[in-house]
């Protein structure tokens, strides 16, 4: 008699706690499904178009915009290039590197464990979309406006190419470094901002083609950014688990480079 009421019982508890723990697992992976949306939505959000992200460039392109025509800003155009002549600074080429120390900076602080926003794969293609996005603004705006440079050395003055690679490099590493170290990815301004002053210091540009450099690097930037998952979907989309590596070897008296990827 006992027997025959216990096997019930103990029938009726384990599909009760079987139940249990389903219900938990079932709980337990709507909690992990819905973190990894949320890390998703986090990670779009990034690529998102926001016309916020506009203003600060903007403001700055139509300054230099208007630093051609506008009498008033090409007096103040004239007037700083009048009063850097009158301290005589020296003419360093500083300027020529520093436009891409920013950049540099994020793939060296990688390469150190200070990771940023997106992978060496990720990152590349968004560094080198902005690259050629700034180049393909600045060139032919520079044969189209025809500005005379403050030196005198031809017309190819306005934008400043130099500047806008310049911020182009830091408003990426500032994207990539904003929300887990903000001053160190506020800290590539720094070096734009000499990019850009030295540019007038060495009687290459007005303070206008700075500006507007400094606009057209900033969007370059953001553009890039925003392009990147259709590039992305282009080249085939995102490989979760694909890693690159390249490293030197030196073999039997044969040294290079090698280049190691894993899909």
């Amino acid at each position: 008699m006992f027997t025959k009421s216990f096997f019930p019982v103990l029938l009726f508890a384990f599909l009760g706690s079987h139940k249990t723990f389903a219900q938990d697992s079932l709980v337990q992976n709507a909690v992990q499904d819905s973190a990894n949306i949320s890390k998703l939505d986090i990670e779009d959000k990034a690529h998102q178009f926001s016309y916020k992200k506009l203003i600060v460039p903007a403001s700055f392109i139509s300054y230099g915009l208007a630093s051609l025509s506008i009498k008033e800003l090409k007096q103040l155009n004239s007037s700083t290039k009048d009063e850097i002549k009158e301290h005589q600074p020296d003419h360093i080429r500083l300027d020529n590197y520093t436009q891409f120390v920013p950049a540099a900076m994020v793939y060296g602080l990688n390469a150190f464990g200070v990771e940023g926003k997106h992978n060496f794969r990720d990152r590349s293609i968004i560094y080198g979309t902005s690259m050629l996005i700034t180049s393909a603004i600045t060139v032919p705006l520079k044969h189209i406006t025809q500005e005379e440079r403050p030196d005198g050395s031809n017309h190819l003055s306005f934008p400043s190419g130099h500047t806008a690679i310049a911020f182009a490099s830091a408003q990426f590493m500032f994207r990539e470094y904003k929300d887990t170290n903000f001053l160190l990815g506020v800290s590539g301004y720094s070096f734009a901002v000499f990019t850009g002053v030295y540019r007038m210091l060495n009687d290459k540009h007005w303070f206008g083609d700075v500006i507007a450099g400094a606009g057209f690097g900033i969007l370059s930037t953001e553009l890039a950014y925003w392009l990147y998952p259709k590039i992305n979907n282009l080249l085939g989309g995102k490989k979760e688990k694909s890693q690159v590596m390249i490293m030197p070897y030196y073999q039997k008296g044969n040294a290079g480079i090698g280049l190691i990827k894993n899909f």
